[in-house]
């Protein structure tokens, strides 16, 4: 069983900063690219960005340059720095995870978290 949890969403001020973390666990013998995506009220899950190392990571215009995702490999731990948030920003935020499961047979499994709420409101 493999699993992500998500925290660190709540309300913040337009302008603000949040930090959200989310951690692997279970059987788990490797994780290949970490990723955050969003979803708006009203609106389709966006992947937002995502790394596969800390250089190679990739984000949508709407957050480049205030959002920085990192990760911490030996703690199967996927970070999102989000800075100078907008009401835009409010959404349900969610970590996906490609996680190679020790086998054998070794396998390769698609995790989802189950969302943490980030609304910016004044």
């Amino acid at each position: 069983q493999v699993q992500l949890v998500e925290s660190g969403g709540g309300l913040v001020q337009p302008g603000g900063s949040l930090r959200l973390s989310c951690a692997a666990s279970g059987s788990i013998d490797s994780i290949t690219v970490m990723t955050w995506y969003r979803q708006a009220p009203g609106k389709q899950r966006a992947l937002i960005a995502s790394i596969i190392d800390s250089d190679t990571t990739n984000y949508v215009d709407d957050v480049k340059g205030r959002f920085t995702i990192s990760r911490n490999s030996a703690k199967n731990m996927v970070y999102l720095q989000m800075n100078s948030l907008e009401p835009e920003d409010t959404a349900v935020y969610y970590c996906n995870a490609g996680i190679v499961v020790p086998g054998p047979p070794i396998r390769f499994r698609e995790v989802w978290g189950q969302g943490t709420l980030v609304t910016v409101s004044s």
